[in-house]
């Protein structure tokens, strides 16, 4: 009988599959000298992130974009992902480069660039999404404030990534301001305060709340501060513009008056004593139309709004009237041969002259 054939037995198939995929990667290119790069991105919500995918020494090996949940963007210059806010910008051997369009928090993670080479590329990049603060709001705690009070102002920027930096200026001068951060989610609110005590020389002055974050610029929001005060009083002398007051002299004073709400009540009043019937008062003005020594004494201006009430005193004091005489005679000395004689002489004359300068200044 004729021996039996034995049939040749086949290979299993795993190790079928193993040299296909052997073959297959014998035909990558080897990627020595090539290198793969990218940057990572920040951007602001709602604006446009652009990712690149580059390479260096290119042998025409294929490029890929991979989004956070590894899905393929683009391989080479074709979009396989349905989300049409991806767009190519540039297709090259050297340079895979996409465009993300409005971009939100939920973009905001890692992205893959992969270079088909053996063995294979692969570099990640960070796309950071900012958000401006949705609101700023000041509070403050009244519109109008009496001078000396002390007030409290809160500036709340809304709903910010990262968190908000809240700065404050009084006018042009910087103040510094008690912070406190909640987060929501992803989200930051900030809220900052800050306490001013007043006086009237803030009164029109802006207080300024100013956000420092990298997605917005100029963001602030201002109030003025309304400070109400009592009344601030000058008393000017306008007759006699010079000098002292003598009897005989007419007198003027002028009650400059500044006070806000606007005074209401401006009086000129003796404080020791009876206002004089011949002193006349108009208004802010005081008016004596001849001094004389009876006048003497403290006068006060007076003047008060629904803040409070304020005064300045004027003190008054008469002096006597200048004296004008005529002037004195005079006798002319003739000098004598003696030294003695002439010096006597001199002497009187000084004298006598002296005298005559004295009398006309009494």
């Amino acid at each position: 009988p004729s021996p039996s054939r034995t049939a040749p037995r086949r290979p299993p198939a795993a190790l079928l599959l193993l040299a296909l995929a052997a073959a297959a990667a014998s035909l990558l290119p080897t990627g020595e000298g090539q290198n793969l790069f990218t940057e990572d991105v920040t951007v602001v919500e709602g604006d446009v992130a652009t990712i690149s995918c580059r390479v260096k020494n290119s042998d025409d090996s294929v490029i890929q974009l991979l989004n956070p949940n590894r899905q393929t963007i683009y391989f080479r210059d074709f979009r396989p992902l349905k989300d049409s806010r991806f767009q190519l910008v540039n297709f090259s051997n050297s340079e895979l480069k996409v465009s993300l369009t409005n971009v939100s928090i939920s973009d905001e993670g890692r992205y893959f660039c992969q270079l088909y080479t053996d063995p294979p590329q692969e570099i990640f990049m960070t796309i950071t999404v900012l958000v401006p603060p949705r609101n700023l709001v000041l509070d403050i705690q009244k519109d109008t404030v009496v001078e000396g009070e002390e007030i409290e102002l809160n500036c709340t920027a809304m709903a910010s990534r990262p968190a908000t930096t809240i700065k404050w200026y009084k006018g042009s001068k910087e103040l510094t301001g008690k912070s406190e951060v909640e987060q929501w989610s992803d989200m930051y609110t900030v809220t900052s305060q800050i306490s001013l005590t007043v006086r009237r020389e803030d009164d029109g002055v802006p207080v300024v709340c100013e956000v420092d974050h990298p997605a917005v610029k100029d963001l602030q929001t201002k109030h003025y501060l309304d400070v109400m005060y009592k009344p601030q009083i000058r008393v000017s002398q306008i007759l006699p513009a010079s000098g002292p007051t003598r009897e005989g002299d007419l007198l003027d004073l002028l009650c400059q008056v500044e006070g806000k709400p606007e005074p209401t009540d401006t009086t000129w009043f003796r404080v020791d004593d009876e206002m004089p019937a011949h002193v006349i008062v108009s208004g802010s003005n005081l008016h004596i139309s001849s001094l004389n020594k009876s006048d003497n004494g403290t006068y006060r201006c007076e003047a008060s709004n629904e803040v409070g009430k304020s005064f300045v005193d004027y003190m008054l004091y008469v002096y006597d009237p200048l004296t004008t005489l005529p002037p004195p005679t005079t006798t002319a000395i003739i000098p004598t041969s003696t030294a003695a004689s002439g010096q006597s002489e001199d002497w009187i004359s000084a004298v006598l002259f002296t005298l005559g300068e004295a009398l006309v200044w009494l």
